[in-house]
């Protein structure tokens, strides 16, 4: 666990044990016992980090010599301690606005400090505690490495705190260590005009101690900076002293990037509890116009919803080293504010167009998040218009990027208080990963799914009923045996199979039935014809039935797409639509009986897949068609804001009402998460029935 330098005055003082002392026998005992550094929890792995110079990669090699000294010299091998560092690393990071304290100094010590060094320690001891920055800063660093002095790295209630990307940072992700997980929780909710007495109240900590105490930790570490610190009257060494500091920070990257790790953690609670919103229509209406623009002199800003799979993609892709850095604040962190934006832009500003293989996916999403970055940040057309509009900036709002499973660490109360406090639109990335339970939000309105439940399996029968048309689909409850497929089944080559909380995949119909039963013991599954060419076309909302036909697309045109816009009221959301063709192509003859040049475009040969919420990211063209149809249609406005949210609530409401009809047990819906089938069901030709032919 993480040295508790809240304490450092009894610590230190009397029983002098100083932090270094603390992780070298931290080391030493996970040596002895050959455990994996994956053991340490990340933030303490960064205090060692910072504090010993021992990464991953160093810590591997230390482990080889040990195992080697063991196996060779059994007479003479070396201790583990003897393998470790003696003293701290010579340039740890220093800022002027700490404060030195004395520590357990003895007359033995005071005979091996300088002249000057002996000076501060007298003046700390008949002045108290001093600012670092007032004194000689290699005096100050040489009897900080003695073991002589402490560090406090002082915030009030009135301070603000910066997050900038994070460097230096281990990525081990350890439960079950309460601190780490608070200061998670914190790292999230902080923002760099929000005093940290405020982040308190929001998070309803009882006191502002505790995150006072974390978010100095987070400046210990170098994970965050402090706003307007008073800089006058320092001692003419901390310039060049600062000089190094930055330079020490940037060797730190390469040991930062091999500690990466590309697979996506779950951590946390859910979001939701209940998922359908409670506000009558009267107070959705007032909240959706008042809270749109400031709280107090603070401008509000519009916050960009994304998950997991998008840290992955940016760092898997190998796009751009700073480009990693960002990535990893956005996964750890679980946000990226607006004032790290302009240089994450020109980090994506330098990926390449062009990619191979898998590779072209991480590509496009990095490419495409540039353009939707820059379209939502201080464009004044899709600025929230509220009461106090009259207060927002001309060039629109800031843009924060918020990541969902970070929210989710959050109570419901206090998820919903940061979002409402500050933010004055939400927009979401489509589509979510189904692990993902997207944030329900009245206040401020938000331009995605409306429950998580939206996010599931349960939306995909619910407007295959709503439109009356969809892929014959099939979802068998957990635990079911299936001894053989419905018929109708029997003339697909290959279905879409998605297990409970997880993306589709393909599986072949001949060899299917032994996927499914292992897939059924731990999960349900929604089994769903893919047709025969399996292909299929992503249609942008709203809809503009008038454009896309004079563009030759007659698929707006689809039943399916005309009852969905009615139904759902998508005309004051944003996203898309997906037809899958179910039958294949049938050629058309010329006048000469010689196949025609075109294949006949039948609208019965499409039929339903999916329809997602929010702002594409994975194809270019689409995230452009969608953004477009934002400022086309105004979906920005009062009015429709105003709109947005009811139909959300509507919508919310009534999908419930379908699954609890369909769902044995309703008190499953008061709970964190997504209701399983407690009955198979089968979607064909246009109604759903119970099937129990398994």
């Amino acid at each position: 666990m993480l040295y508790p330098y809240h304490l450092s005055d009894y610590i230190v003082t009397r029983m002098r044990i100083t932090p270094f002392q603390y992780y070298i026998s931290i080391m030493q005992d996970l040596m002895e016992q050959e455990r994996s550094y994956d053991s340490l929890p990340n933030f303490t792995a960064a205090d060692c980090l910072r504090l010993l110079g021992i990464g991953r990669n160093q810590y591997i090699d230390l482990m080889n010599r040990c195992r080697s000294s063991k196996k060779f010299f059994t007479m003479r091998r070396k201790s583990v301690r003897d393998l470790l560092p003696s003293k701290p690393v010579s340039e740890i990071p220093i800022e002027p606005w700490w404060y030195i304290n004395v520590g357990y100094v003895t007359e033995d010590d005071i005979k091996i400090v300088s002249a000057s060094e002996k000076d501060v320690i007298d003046k700390v001891i008949d002045d108290g505690p001093q600012k670092a920055g007032i004194l000689k800063a290699d005096d100050v660093r040489s009897l900080y490495l003695k073991g002589l002095v402490y560090l406090d790295v002082p915030l009030d209630d009135h301070d603000c705190i910066s997050v900038p990307p994070l460097e230096g940072f281990v990525m081990n992700r350890v439960l079950g260590d309460y601190f780490e997980t608070l200061l998670y929780k914190i790292f999230v909710s902080i923002d760099g005009n929000t005093p940290l007495s405020e982040v308190s109240c929001c998070c309803c900590f009882g006191g502002n101690v505790l995150p006072n105490n974390a978010v100095s930790m987070y400046c210990r570490l170098g994970f965050a900076q402090k706003k307007n610190t008073d800089m006058s009257g320092l001692d003419p060494s901390w310039l060049t002293q600062n000089c190094k500091s930055v330079k020490s920070k940037s060797q730190n990257v390469e040991e930062f990037m091999s500690v990466l790790h590309t697979e996506v953690e779950k951590e946390g609670r859910l979001v939701g509890g209940d998922s359908a919103p409670t506000p009558d229509s009267s107070s959705i209406d007032e909240s959706a116009s008042t809270e749109l623009s400031s709280v107090g002199n603070r401008v509000k800003r519009i916050g960009f919803l994304f998950d997991s799979n998008l840290t992955a993609f940016l760092m898997m892709g190998n796009l751009s080293l700073g480009l990693k850095s960002h990535a990893v604040t956005m996964f750890e962190v679980g946000k990226l504010s607006d004032e790290s934006l302009d240089s994450f832009l020109m980090e994506l500003k330098k990926v390449g167009e062009a990619g191979e293989g898998e590779a072209q996916r991480y590509f496009d999403h990095a490419l495409t998040l540039q353009d939707t970055v820059r379209f939502l940040r201080y464009n004044a057309a899709i600025a929230p218009e509220g009461s106090a509009a009259e207060q927002l900036p001309p060039t629109g709002l800031g843009l924060d990027l918020v990541r969902c499973e970070s929210l989710q660490t959050l109570d419901q109360d206090t998820c919903a208080r940061l979002l409402s406090k500050n933010y004055a639109l939400l927009v979401s990335m489509a589509p979510l990963s189904n692990e993902v339970r997207p944030v329900t939000s009245c206040s401020p309105p938000h331009l995605g799914p409306a429950v998580p439940e939206v996010n599931s399996a349960w939306f995909k029968l619910f407007i295959y009923v709503l439109s009356g048309h969809g892929p014959p689909s099939l979802l068998v409850s957990k635990g079911t045996r299936l001894r053989m497929l419905p018929s109708v089944f029997q003339e697909y080559d290959k279905l879409l199979v998605t297990t409970w909380g997880h993306g589709p995949g393909t599986v072949p119909t001949a060899c299917a039935l032994i996927t499914l039963n292992d897939a059924l013991h731990h999960s349900a599954v929604l089994i769903q014809a893919q047709g025969v060419p399996g292909e299929q076309v992503n249609i942008p909302f709203p809809f503009d039935k008038q454009e896309e036909n004079d563009k030759g697309n007659k698929l707006v045109n689809h039943p399916a797409i005309e009852r969905l816009s009615q139904e759902l009221q998508l005309g004051f959301s944003c996203g898309y639509v997906t037809l899958m063709r179910i039958r294949a192509r049938e050629p058309t003859e010329g006048e000469d009986g010689v196949p025609g040049s075109e294949d006949a475009e039948r609208l019965e040969d499409w039929t339903l897949l999916d329809c997602c919420y929010g702002v594409p990211l994975f194809d270019n063209p689409l995230n452009k068609d969608v953004c477009a149809r934002i400022l086309k249609h105004k979906l920005c406005s009062k009015d429709n804001l105003k709109q947005l949210t009811k139909s959300n609530r509507r919508l919310a409401l009534r999908l419930l009402d379908f699954i609890s009809g369909y769902e044995a047990d309703p008190m499953v819906l008061n709970t964190d998460t997504l209701p399983l089938p407690t009955q198979n069901l089968l979607f064909h030709e246009g109604s759903l029935t119970v099937w129990d032919e398994c």
